[in-house]
């Protein structure tokens, strides 16, 4: 069953995994290497990204390469859009009642 893309991103250690593949691919060791965590742990968050297409797993020998799969993360950026929208309003509004205070 496919992971949910915002179920996957709710986990700040799968946040931070993406982040480390933002500059491009990376193995598995290298990657556990970041965490103060379990190779076995860290597997088990990619699994959840892989789940989620967030990630893709490409083997080389014995190793296990992550690339960063940017689609879903595009997605959720186009869900977000109208919020950033909502929220900039709101601050615009917040700073006008601000300046008439304190002139």
């Amino acid at each position: 069953m496919p992971t949910d893309v915002f179920s996957a991103l709710a986990n700040p250690v799968r946040r931070k995994l993406l982040d480390c593949l933002r500059d491009g691919p990376r193995a598995v060791n290298d990657l556990a290497g970041e965490f103060e965590l379990s190779r076995p742990a860290i597997s088990e968050h990619l699994q959840v990204l892989r789940q989620a297409r967030l990630v893709r797993e490409e083997p080389r020998g014995r190793q296990r390469y992550y690339h960063l799969e940017p689609d879903p993360l595009a997605e959720v950026h186009q869900w977000l859009h109208p919020f950033e929208h909502y929220w900039r309003a709101r601050l615009r509004a917040l700073r006008d009642v601000l300046d008439e205070e304190n002139p």
